[in-house]
């Protein structure tokens, strides 16, 4: 009984949240497959998985705006 109750437990431990199958540096370096990847998640997300549509999300992003400072305003008021 305890051979078999430790062969669920060893099994129940490969389970767990699925990591995304492109990582966001393969989004980034390959902007073709992101397309690809982005219209999958539109169509059907579920079956993608949150995992692998946020990592495209966050490649489309970086590849948009870019990996620069962040614009932070003036102190002073601009005088016109």
């Amino acid at each position: 009984m305890k051979k078999m109750l430790m062969i669920g437990v060893v099994l129940m431990a490969g389970c767990g949240p699925s990591q995304p199958k492109d990582t966001l540096e393969s989004f980034v370096a390959y902007p073709d497959h992101l397309r690809k990847v982005e219209k999958q998640c539109a169509d059907d997300y579920a079956k993608m998985g949150a995992a692998e549509c946020n990592a495209a999300s966050e490649a489309r992003h970086r590849l948009f705006m870019g990996n620069g400072p962040q614009y932070t305003p003036p102190k002073e008021q601009p005088k016109f």
